[in-house]
């Protein structure tokens, strides 16, 4: 198994798209991509990476297949501490349960360490999502504190209480 991250294309919009499903939306996304508002977020991430600001996405490849995202965003300041730049990721739905996101985890502190993009990563996730609570303890991040999110919500409309997990870049 490698697994691999990748500039984006236009071309990946489908595949990106296909690869949402219930938990996708629940834990990251509040809602499904269409093919319009995929290539807008493309196109941002584009934009973010020539400007050097921003969201840095990449695709999630598993041996060549798109199987996920992953994104690195400074802008993120719910719960966080200066200097923490917070990580999102998603894995499609076949490519679960055998290590791509802890590895693409890995991959983006990486990245955030070599571009000299802040000081912390930091994976913000509700304890109920127990599959990112384990990708966070996996890759080495450590419990910090419990919060209620500023931003994040429950498909109620409920502020979501979210833990925060740091590791040093």
């Amino acid at each position: 198994m490698r697994v691999t991250l990748r500039v984006l294309a236009l071309s990946d919009v489908p595949a990106h798209n296909a690869g949402e499903d219930d938990r996708t939306v629940r834990w990251l996304t509040g809602g499904y991509g269409t093919i319009e508002s995929t290539t807008r977020w493309f196109a941002q991430l584009a934009g973010n990476a020539r400007t050097g600001q921003g969201a840095r996405g990449f695709g999630v490849c598993l041996d060549d297949r798109l199987a996920g995202y992953v994104e690195g965003n400074p802008d993120v300041r719910d719960g966080l501490d200066d200097g923490d730049v917070n990580i999102s990721y998603a894995v499609h739905p076949w490519a679960r349960g055998r290590g791509v996101a802890v590895e693409a985890v890995g991959l983006m502190r990486a990245f955030l360490r070599d571009q000299r993009i802040g000081t912390r990563a930091a994976i913000r996730v509700e304890p109920e999502n127990v599959a990112s609570v384990r990708v966070a303890v996996k890759s080495g991040f450590r419990h910090v504190r419990d919060f209620v999110s500023r931003t994040d919500t429950h498909p109620d409309g409920s502020p979501a209480g979210m833990r925060l997990y740091v590791h040093d870049l």
